[in-house]
């Protein structure tokens, strides 16, 4: 199975040439590291960064230069800063292509809970409900099971929603899979992964047809 840099690596290759690209919290921040050779991808942080570029090496951090993450980040030349009003126009003035999220729960609908576990103190919604209601396309990053080894892919999401039938593909570290409306459709499955250990983990409805290719 891939671990949290192998899912970030598998979603970079979802990049084109030309998007506008915002990266959320966690595992999607390292999507920044991994852009293939010769794309042209603005990534944007929504607490107001435009051409942010990969993690600094240790030593040449700005702590004054960071994400919505709080992670310290580099901008490439060209790069722009600037406040969060002009930040969610970009957002919801549909000018963002992509919008990588991390997720607690997914379900086989397209729903995404991301944000607030009941009883667990959070700050707030933060830019997750502007980002998925207005990007053109949402991917999903995250692990397939919980720390208890139960399905974060669901038929019904039972933590509060995020978004309503938004998500188009979620990659694990067990599997690629698409949304339909019968449910997940199953694309690719990680190295050294089974048909038989996603359908296991997975509690949502999957679709398998054919033979399952592993990722390369």
């Amino acid at each position: 199975m891939l671990d949290k840099t192998g899912i970030a690596k598998r979603i970079a290759k979802e990049l084109q040439d030309g998007w506008y690209v915002n990266l959320g919290i966690g595992i999607p921040t390292l999507v920044a590291n991994y852009v293939p050779d010769g794309l042209n991808v603005e990534f944007q942080s929504e607490n107001g960064i435009l051409g942010m570029g990969a993690f600094p090496f240790e030593g040449e951090e700005d702590a004054d230069m960071i994400n919505a993450g709080k992670q310290t980040v580099t901008i490439n030349p060209g790069g722009s800063i600037f406040d969060s009003v002009t930040s969610f126009a970009m957002i919801r003035g549909g000018h963002v292509q992509l919008t990588v999220l991390g997720a607690m729960e997914v379900s086989d609908t397209g729903d995404i809970a991301n944000w607030k576990i009941p009883g667990k103190m959070v700050k707030g919604m933060g830019g997750a409900m502007d980002l998925v209601a207005s990007a053109d396309n949402i991917i999903v990053a995250m692990m397939h099971t919980n720390k208890r080894g139960k399905s974060k892919l669901l038929r019904q999401c039972s933590l509060p929603l995020t978004g309503v039938k938004c998500v188009r593909r979620v990659v694990t570290n067990l599997a690629v899979l698409d949304i339909t409306p019968n449910g997940f459709k199953l694309i690719e499955r990680a190295p050294g992964v089974s048909v038989e250990d996603i359908q296991n983990a997975t509690e949502g409805r999957l679709i398998v047809e054919g033979d399952i290719p592993e990722m390369s």
